[in-house]
């Protein structure tokens, strides 16, 4: 497995998020006390409507200007403020730790968006999968370096290609955020489908190498499928070459409108160029990051 530098990893992703956020501001949201305005009615300072007083109110919210003028009790009803619920769930597959500058980008990704999240103040749950395998994480081990750990050794017990979100618990109403790089074989709507389900917001965010997304291969290798631990000889002329391009564009081509079809945000992020330039180019276009 590749050596990633944790520290350097989350000064990048702090200073990413001083420019760049979640998207908690753009959905209305239902539950827990908080800073963000919410669907029903509670004790934040901004006014929202009236109505008839019922017994077992509470008196605090009685409009006595409008007793004054009518004898009626009436309750000043406010905005409820409620904290934002954000699932994040990382692949944590063999193929995103092959190379040391796409596992760094995978820890800068993640530290993105748990950083974001925390700051923000919303309820944050993260989830590590890797094939059937899934990991519930405390906002502790993700403060610290273990989720690191456990992530590497997911990693190296993998038993599948194709990780199983569905043995996720996921909550309604939140935003998830899939960070992967997707590639594994087979149609990705069941993916995309799961995770938008429960009146879900998904965002993915897909971390990839410029040497799996625009290879100079030419003559006799040996690949490994990282994943399954196995071995396959090839001979590698232009026109293979080729085809293995357009087939990887296809792939994500795939991804893309599946992402569409549910109406999901779906962003790469380059492992080569600045962290923030990288979410910049998809991620923020596509909206599954803003601008502050």
């Amino acid at each position: 497995m590749a050596v990633v530098d944790l520290t350097k990893a989350r000064a990048r992703a702090s200073a990413c998020i001083e420019k760049l956020s979640l998207p908690l501001s753009s959905r209305t949201w239902r539950g827990q006390a908080g800073e963000f305005a919410g669907a029903g009615v509670g004790s934040s300072i901004d006014f929202q409507d009236h109505r008839s007083y019922v017994p077992g109110d509470d008196p605090r919210h009685i409009n006595w200007q409008a007793f004054a003028r009518t004898g009626t009790y009436t309750m000043k009803l406010y905005r409820e403020e409620v904290r934002p619920v954000v699932d994040v769930l990382l692949d944590v597959s063999p193929s995103m730790f092959f190379e040391e500058e796409k596992a760094q980008r995978v820890a800068e990704v993640f530290y993105t968006v748990a950083l974001s999240a925390l700051q923000s103040g919303a309820s944050l749950v993260v989830h590590l999968v890797s094939g059937d395998a899934v990991k519930k994480l405390s906002n502790e081990l993700i403060a610290g370096e273990q989720w690191w750990e456990i992530a590497q050794e997911m990693a190296k017990k993998s038993n599948s290609d194709v990780p199983a979100v569905n043995l996720v618990q996921l909550r309604s109403n939140a935003i998830r955020v899939w960070i992967s790089d997707c590639l594994f074989a087979g149609d990705p709507s069941p993916i995309v489908r799961r995770l938008s389900s429960q009146q879900g917001s998904l965002i993915v965010l897909s971390p990839f190498s410029q040497s799996e997304a625009d290879p100079d291969w030419s003559g006799n290798y040996e690949f490994v499928d990282v994943e399954l631990s196995s071995k396959h000889p090839h001979c590698i002329d232009q026109q293979a070459l080729a085809n293995y391009k357009q087939t990887y564009i296809n792939h994500f081509k795939v991804w893309q409108e599946s992402a569409r079809r549910y109406q999901a945000s779906f962003a790469r992020v380059d492992d080569q160029a600045d962290l923030l330039k990288a979410l910049l180019t998809e991620a923020v276009a596509t909206g599954g990051l803003q601008l502050k």
